[in-house]
């Protein structure tokens, strides 16, 4: 990020990371605060600054859902990927839990996403020594730059709740629940998401 930054020739620049990538963005921003201008952490993956829902919630995060048609099926495929299934089809099966609607323009966008993985890549992004949290989280507290915490009213990781936790390792920062979303908000509104992140970025 920081060598593709100097190609650019910006001195400071906006930094969006969603999900997984969450943790690289704030990675980054403990590194190189001074190259940050805003940083929005969409949906993000916490587990650098050592933020993460307690098996309760996030089963408490899914049970929201039940009232879904599609909540027993995609309920037994997060069972059973828990159990060591990582298959491409039950990956699918829980797909449902990461959209505030589960409808066409939903799938489509889920089949997009769903593909074979490496499984070393995979294991490498969290392994053993990959975060150290108290490190990121002490680096956190001095960024200056406006942070925005982006979350789904309806997302399991992260929770509303775990998003305004990770707001308050910053100095400088705001949480935005968008109603009815998950863990893909502009899908679910792109009208509300689209006003929440320009506004933030003006």
């Amino acid at each position: 990020m920081e060598a593709l930054r100097a190609h650019l020739s910006l001195d400071r620049m906006d930094l969006l990371g969603h999900s997984a990538a969450g943790d690289l963005a704030v990675l980054y921003a403990a590194a190189h605060p001074e190259r940050i201008a805003h940083l929005i952490l969409l949906t993000p993956g916490l587990r650098a600054v050592g933020i993460e829902e307690s098996e309760e919630q996030w089963r408490a995060a899914l049970a929201r859902r039940s009232g879904e048609p599609w909540y027993p099926g995609a309920l037994a495929a997060i069972e059973k990927a828990e159990a060591g299934d990582d298959s491409v089809d039950n990956r699918r099966g829980y797909m449902p839990f990461f959209y505030g609607r589960w409808d066409d323009a939903a799938r489509a966008h889920a089949e997009v996403g769903v593909s074979e993985r490496s499984r070393p890549v995979r294991d490498g992004f969290a392994a053993a020594g990959a975060f150290h949290p108290p490190a990121t989280r002490e680096a956190a507290g001095r960024l200056d730059a406006p942070v925005l915490v982006y979350a789904g009213e309806l997302d399991a990781s992260p929770t509303p709740a775990t998003a305004a936790a990770a707001a308050q390792l910053f100095p400088d920062a705001t949480v935005t629940v968008q109603p009815g979303a998950a863990h893909f908000p502009w899908l679910d509104d792109p009208a509300f998401f689209t006003a929440a992140i320009t506004s933030f970025l003006s």
